[in-house]
């Protein structure tokens, strides 16, 4: 089964194909401005290009949902739907975070905590086991300080994503490890999307929307 892999939800513009779980083509950029816009269906043009289908051979569409940039995540999910559409093919979404973790599972870590940067002190952020990758704790929008993750602090913890940075001048953990220059990637997708097909966990596609987990608020703009 060929299947096209969309994540949008960071700085990170990232396409993927793949035949069943054996990965055909990677197309991804991190930039500093996010260039989804300009980004995503060149990246899907190349993609298709070097995995030497075109996308009338595509059977599904997966999607990481979020959370994470608002705007990067309606770009992703336009995209989505309209591929899924033309085709009349299904829609599967799967957790932003669960994409982070996977390079890290299986190399004796406790847990492993992705941080995607949610402006100021604030990360999105989930608990991961570090063997089967298993969520013990659900995604949430999380303030740090000081005494956060203290009940970890006795445990061998990696955590992972661009807000990482900002999380190891506060967190007082001396067991812990921080990998800063970790952001979803569509090629982490594959093994979460295999399964939930073989689960038949598909998305309405008239209905489906992003995992935002907060909402959207913008500049207003004063009147001269």
């Amino acid at each position: 089964m060929k299947i096209l892999y969309l994540e949008t939800s960071s700085r990170n513009c990232s396409v993927a194909i793949s035949d069943d779980e054996n990965l055909l083509c990677l197309c991804e950029e991190v930039s500093e401005n996010y260039k989804q816009s300009k980004s995503l269906h060149t990246f899907v043009e190349w993609a298709l290009e070097g995995a030497g289908i075109s996308m009338k051979d595509i059977e599904a569409v997966s999607l990481g949902k979020g959370p994470g940039s608002y705007t990067g995540l309606r770009i992703g999910a336009a995209s989505a739907k309209g591929f899924c559409y033309g085709l009349k093919i299904p829609l599967i979404a799967v957790n932003s975070l669960e994409s982070m973790i996977e390079p890290f599972l299986g190399q004796n870590y406790d847990y492993v905590i992705p941080f995607v940067d949610a402006r100021r002190m604030e990360v999105y952020t989930a608990i991961y086991d570090g063997t089967t990758g298993e969520e013990t704790s659900p995604t949430v929008a999380k303030i740090l300080d000081e005494s956060s993750f203290q009940e970890l602090k006795d445990k061998k913890i990696i955590f992972v994503g661009d807000g990482a940075k900002k999380a190891k001048e506060i967190l007082q953990l001396p067991n812990a490890e921080f990998n800063e220059d970790i952001y979803p990637s569509s090629q982490y997708l594959i093994k979460k999307t295999l399964q939930k097909i073989k689960d038949k966990e598909l998305e309405d596609i008239a209905y489906f929307e992003p995992f935002y987990l907060k909402d959207f608020h913008g500049v207003k703009i004063k009147k001269s």
